[in-house]
Formats: C-alpha cells, structure tokens, sequence
C-alpha cells in the first residue's frame, strides 16, 4: 500500500506497545510545537516535506529521508516549511510499580 502525500495524510499512532510508540506525524506548512519533551528516548524521521527541529539551542532543518536522535526529557520544538510528514518513535519508559 503507497503511503499517502503529506497533504491527505493524517497523525496517528501506528504502533503501541507497553515499551514502544510509533507515530505518523503530519504537519500542515506552517505549523509549529511548542518546546516539550518526550519521556522515553525518540527517534524522528522526515518521511515528506521540510520541518526546522531545534535542541539544545541549535536548529536543523529535516528533508526527506534524515533522521535524529534524542535522549528521554530533551526539550525539543519544530515548525513545518511545507506540508511535512514525520515518523516519531518513542521507547517508553517501563512502568512504575510499587
């Protein structure tokens, strides 16, 4: 099955375990998230578009096919340069139990 233009496409969680989550994220051109943080590690790939992700006070831009890295609790923010498309993968932290 082709995978849809970022343009038809819609966010959604594609996988979810107790450890894992993959996401499909679409962005609309323009939009942007606040800083915020994940709480397991994350991997982020640009599958479609051009979005500027910024860390530790440094931005880089993300076209198709790049791919970043991020420990659990960095504090994160983006913006779409065009309909985009992102593939979050978040390893979850194991749950507490008491």
């Amino acid at each position: 099955m082709p995978t849809p233009a970022a343009s038809e496409a819609k966010s959604a969680i594609l996988v979810k375990t107790p450890h894992l989550e993959v996401r499909r994220l679409v962005l609309a051109d323009g939009k942007e998230i606040p800083s915020h943080k994940a709480p397991g590690p994350i991997t982020v790939q640009c599958l479609a578009g051009r979005v500027t992700f910024t860390c530790h006070g440094q931005s880089r831009e993300l076209l198709p096919g790049d791919l970043l890295y991020l420990n659990a609790s960095e504090p994160h923010s983006l913006v779409a340069h065009d309909d985009s498309m992102l593939l979050v993968t978040l390893v979850l932290p194991p749950l507490k139990t008491e």
